[in-house]
């Protein structure tokens, strides 16, 4: 099988074409090809198919196997993908993944013309607990279906978190910090969040720090996958929280500094306007296996 690893600041997958041929046994095979001793390593695969109801289609699968319903680093990676080896010649163009179409726009730069950044309309944030969702087992004190989740307290291992959930296709409960997350234990904490029972289908977790009105930083523990050093959607769902909670301004491009590198966020602060996401796709190798 011929692959492309490619990563969107730092944030990498293991490519697959399969807009001719299918890829059985995905699952698995995202297990055994995310192992970075056994495998070619990675935060998990993904498969480039042509779309049913947009031009192209992106299934990810995570690390653990486990099916992930949106990837911002990965989808601009797929657009960097689909123009770079020709399969379309339009700068502006969709891709839906489990049925949630992203409408993306791509941006040149590197020599050949080649895709060095794209942008991404990543659709409204959803904020109903029950959307999200967050569902409170018997240790937790309800959360009505319609209501947000906005500097909650949450008990997580024996520590108090204020959390404000986002979901950007996927869930996501962002915790701000009082400094920057270079020393949080990030690998230590995040599994207890992503396993909650406050979480009914877990979540991705952002620990983040607002260091002006325009700039933040933030590490973040995928659910399915660990630590990564980047994730589109949470850095989203992190500026939407930052929006929520007055820390950042509305409708001004917000920069998040990740472990891999940086992505501009654009909300307008209305939770029926889009998310607007840019940054880098870059090919890191191309082999078999």
């Amino acid at each position: 099988m011929t692959f492309t690893k490619m990563h969107g600041c730092g944030n990498d997958y293991i490519y697959f074409d399969c807009t001719k041929t299918d890829l059985p046994d995905a699952s698995k095979l995202a297990v055994k090809l995310s192992d970075r001793h056994f495998g070619i390593g990675g935060d998990g695969i993904i498969l480039i198919k042509r779309g049913k109801t947009a031009e192209f289609e992106m299934e990810m699968y995570n690390a653990d196997g486990s099916r992930s319903q949106m990837c911002g680093n990965g989808i601009r990676c797929v657009a960097k993908y689909v123009f770079d080896a020709g399969l379309t010649d339009k700068r502006e163009f969709t891709v839906e993944s489990m049925g949630a179409v992203k409408h993306i726009q791509i941006l040149s730069g590197n020599p050949g013309d080649k895709v060095c950044r794209a942008r991404v309309d990543m659709g409204k944030p959803i904020l109903e607990a029950a959307k999200i969702p967050v569902k409170c087992g018997a240790s937790c004190e309800p959360v009505a279906p319609c209501d947000s989740v906005v500097m909650r307290p949450l008990s997580v291992n024996g520590s108090e978190y204020n959390i404000t959930c986002v979901s950007m296709g996927n869930p996501h409960a962002v915790v701000f910090l009082d400094k920057k997350p270079a020393d949080f234990p990030v690998c230590e904490t995040g599994p207890y969040f992503e396993n909650h029972e406050f979480f009914p289908e877990r979540t991705n977790t952002e620990f983040a720090y607002v260091e002006n009105r325009h700039t933040i930083w933030m590490r973040v523990w995928e659910r399915g996958t660990g630590e990564t050093l980047a994730c589109g959607t949470g850095t989203c769902a992190t500026v939407v929280a930052a929006i929520l909670n007055g820390f950042v301004d509305a409708s001004e491009k917000v920069t998040v500094h990740l472990l891999g590198g940086d992505l501009e966020i654009e909300w307008s602060g209305n939770e029926n306007d889009s998310v607007f996401m840019t940054g880098p796709a870059e090919t890191v190798f191309v082999g078999e296996i």
